[in-house]
Order: C-alpha cells, then structure tokens, then sequence
C-alpha cells in the first residue's frame, strides 16, 4: 500500500470524508501533482484551493449543504472542481449520464429538485422539455459558452469557503441508476462510501506511491468518480481522458505514463480484437481493474499487453465487497471476500445455498457507512434491496468450498450494454410511445463483444412502422446505448394470466431469421 494509503487508515473514523482527505492532502502533499484533465494540471494543494472557491460561488448561489447539484457534464476538470467543491462545502453532486435525453433529464431533476443544474452548452437543446427549467424556478448554468446569459461563474467571483466539518454519513452524491423496473433510482452515496471505495479498490489494485493512474471512463459513473477518490487516498496522480477511444487507447495511456488503468464492459474485447501496434506493450501499465473479463482475454491482456486483470465485484449502492486478496488472481473468478465485509449465497426464499449451488449474491459492510443509505425518497425500494439486514445485489454467483466467487448472471431484468445498464422498463416505454406500437418488450442478447446487445420484441398496429422509423424514434428519446439493435415483430407477445409478459420465452427465443438487426439492416447509430 501507498504511504499515504497507510495514514489514511489512521484516521480517526469520524475523519473518513472525501473533505478531510483533500485537506489533508493538501498539507501533506501541497506540490505533488494530483490531477490532469482537460488540458488542466492541479497539485493537491491547488485541487483543495478550486474546491474552496467553488465551494464560495455556490454558496453565493443559494447552495447550502445538503442541497442538491445536478451535473451534465463531459469528463474534464470541472466536473472533478463540482465534485470536490460538494464534498468542502456538504453539498450534493448529482452528476448525470451525459446521454441522457429530456424524459431522463426530467425524471431526475423533477425527483431530486436540486438547486442549480450546470450543462455543457451541447446539451442545452434536452432541457427544453424540463418544466422547471424552462418556467426559471430551477437555475441553469451554461459551462463552455462564455457568451451564454448564466454562464458558470468563475472561481474567484466570490470569496471561498471554510471546509465544512462533514460527517462520514452525510450524502456527497446521488448517482442514479437505470431500474429494472420502473424510472432510474437515485442511490445516496455517503462521504464513507467513497472513502471505503478509495481503500478497497487501491488495496486490489496494489496501488504504490509511484503509480500513475488513467481512467476514460465517464465520471457519472461510479468508476470513474471513485478514482478521483482513490487518487486523495494513496496521494497519487491521476490522468482523466475525455473518452474511450480504441485507436488512440494505448497513445493516450503511454502520454499519461499511467501504470494503473480501468477497463469496462466491452472495452477488452475491442482492445483484444485490434491489429497488434508497437504502443500495445510500450506503455507502463502494470495493472487494469476489468471486472467480469473472460480468462481468454485475461491471456490476452498478459501476454499482448504485459497487463495484469484484477476483477472483482462492487456497484453503486455498495463497495469493492469481493475481490483478489494476497495478489492471489484466477482468471474467471471475481475473488474472494475483502476485510470488512461479508458474503454469501441465498436462495429465492433467502436459505443460504451449499457450496457450488447458484444462488443470489448479498452482501453486507462491518464498517459503519460503507455501502450507500438506500435509494433517494424510496423507503420501501430501499427496504427491499436492503432487507434481512443483507443488500441483494440480483446476481447469480457461485462459490468454491475455499471461499472464491465466479459471477454467472443476472437475476433481474437489466440489461448491460457496453458497460451501461439499460433499463428493459425504459427501452418498453420509449418504443410503446409510439402512436402505432400496441406493446413491446427488450430483452438482453449476447452480443460479440460480450455483455448484452438491446433486442426488442414489438406488436403493431397497422400501419406498422418500418424497423427504421422505430428505432428513429426510439433514437429520440433513449440514451445512444438504450436504443434496440434487434427487433423481431410478433402478432402477440407471449403473456401470464395476468396479463405480464413471459419474458423468459423471449429470451430463450432470441434471434431468428426474421430478426431486424439495426448493424446490418438499418440507418447509422447515433454513436
């Protein structure tokens, strides 16, 4: 572990914010670099003095802790700037998914009423259908247009701000994420939680004072965020890039002189699947976080890219709870237990499973704030993914009798799609909108580059829709990685006695022949 890894642990517990470790940082490691994104340089010392004097401009504003922020924003230093002016000043970040479109931008900012919503001047034309926008009562700042009637004020423009003395359960971020069943949750990130993340995942990582680390992936995610955290913790730098890129990938990583990296979702296989290039083994990374990577790929990025895999098993609403311990890995397996957390196996009826049977995943933190609070104004939501005094995480797992855990699927209707979760719920409701769809259902298919592909089974009325005008459609109204690449239309969906939809027999019907692939047989992607 880093040195200042190692002094973090000896805290006193009430000092477990993401405040106290920028403070501390700050004094500690003044000149040392911190931060690099968007063309912008910060020492720790210099990360703490933005976040004091954004900390005063929202303030100035109204802002006071435990007020909401909501952030539509790309990655670059302003979001980090929000980020750490939240966790100074006991605000709350709602940082969202940048492609996101306006029934998205309502839901969440109609259910987490925040005070000001910042956006990048690219995103302005989704906010037209936000009633709270648009009649003045919620306050909009326009970022990258200096031109623009509210632009973001400039730090500086108001004096900066005391660090306030939070508390390791006081909200620092709501980060929202698809359902399964109904609109996106708000899940309530604690100060703690984003401590315990920093730890965990830099103790899974073996992150040392040399380290150097990159991350392309979007900071609305709790990845990416965490980094940010990660970085405070061990006292490291860290290099943010705008986006993942396949052809610029390795270039970027090698100008970052990184040697920690993050890789999600289909990302390793598109690595995997590029022509061999000199940059692939002339960087230095030594280590990827890459959860749910085959053991093929797993050879591939040792022997290709001389980069060690790490998995594990984490999401929002909890911690790294299961990962490598003792630099033990096998490749296919997420890990075993980390300290300060517990695991096991249960059934539908919450019987703990024998060993080698499938059951669901639920875990559980001994440290006191670890996980998040619960869902943002759900009680019940919040009651039942919690329940038995266990979160149910909707993951199928097994276990070996030496206490490994190898992830095999999920029990809940999601689907995941490049690293993002797609809401079926969502997808139905975006397709069933329109004037000449009766019913609809998205189920997940595998997809070549593993994880999911989006495939919707459709039932029209006449005049039906071409498969492209649909997908049009749906194109405006879901986030780019929602909208269906496969539809297959049916005179009737396959339906339970009362009326719900047996998904399971689409599913197991997948692709067909008569199945429309929006690759091969329609109009280009958004992205």
């Amino acid at each position: 572990m880093s040195e200042w890894g190692q002094k973090a642990l000896r805290v006193s517990p009430s000092d477990r914010t993401v405040a106290a470790l920028l403070r501390d940082r700050a004094q500690g490691l003044a000149d040392a670099p911190f931060l690099l994104a968007g063309g912008e340089a910060w020492t720790f010392s210099e990360a703490a003095e933005r976040a004091a004097l954004r900390a005063g401009t929202l303030r100035e504003a109204g802002i006071e802790a435990g007020d909401r922020l909501v952030a539509l924003l790309p990655n670059g230093p302003l979001l980090v700037e929000l980020f750490l002016a939240c966790a100074w000043s006991g605000a709350v970040l709602v940082p969202m998914n940048t492609a996101s479109r306006g029934p998205q931008l309502a839901h969440v900012i109609g259910d987490c009423d925040p005070k000001i919503v910042i956006a990048s001047d690219a995103f302005l034309a989704e906010f037209a259908s936000v009633d709270t926008i648009s009649d003045g009562s919620t306050a909009l700042w326009v970022a990258d247009n200096a031109s623009a009637r509210n632009v973001v004020p400039q730090i500086g423009s108001a004096p900066s701000l005391e660090m306030r003395e939070c508390r390791p359960s006081d909200p620092l971020a709501i980060l929202y994420t698809s359902g399964t069943t109904g609109p996106p949750k708000g899940v309530v990130c604690p100060h703690a939680q984003f401590w315990w993340w920093g730890h965990n995942t830099g103790n899974a990582l073996g992150i040392t004072d040399d380290d150097v680390l990159f991350t392309c992936l979007p900071l609305f995610h709790t990845n990416a965020l965490n980094t940010v955290v990660q970085s405070l913790f061990h006292g490291v730098k860290l290099v943010i890039g705008e986006r993942f890129s396949a052809s610029r990938f390795w270039q970027t990583v090698i100008d970052a002189d990184a040697s920690v990296t993050y890789i999600l979702g289909a990302m390793a296989a598109i690595l995997a699947a590029r022509d061999r290039n000199p940059n692939d083994s002339a960087h230095r990374v030594r280590v990827a976080l890459s959860p749910a990577t085959s053991p093929p790929l797993w050879d591939v990025f040792r022997e290709r890219f001389g980069i060690q895999i790490v998995d594990g098993h984490g999401m929002t609403e909890t911690n790294l709870t299961i990962g490598p311990r003792d630099g033990e890995q096998r490749p296919g397996w997420m890990g075993r237990v980390m300290p300060g957390f517990q695991a096991k196996l249960v059934d539908a009826d919450g019987n703990d499973v024998q060993t080698g049977t499938p059951g669901e995943l639920v875990v559980r933190a001994n440290e006191t704030f670890a996980f998040a609070t619960g869902y943002w104004r759900l009680p019940n939501e919040t009651a039942e993914s919690w329940r038995d005094q266990w979160f149910h995480t909707g993951d199928r797992v097994v276990a070996d009798g030496d206490g490994w855990f190898r992830f095999l699927d999920r029990i809940k209707d999601a689907i995941r799609r490049r690293g993002e979760n797609v809401s079926a719920w969502e997808v139905e409701q975006a397709l069933t909108a329109h004037p000449q769809v009766v019913n609809a259902a998205a189920v997940p298919v595998p997809s070549p580059l593993g994880e999911d592909d989006v495939m919707a089974f459709v039932v029209c009325a006449d005049p039906a829709p071409t498969q492209d005008e649909l997908t049009t459609w749906a194109d405006e109204r879901l986030p780019y990685f929602a909208v269906p690449r496969y539809l297959e239309y049916l005179a009737d969906l396959p339906l339970t006695e009362n009326g719900k939809i047996r998904k399971y027999v689409l599913r197991e019907r997948g692709l067909s022949e008569t199945t429309w692939d929006r690759e091969r047989d329609g109009a280009p992607r958004r992205r």
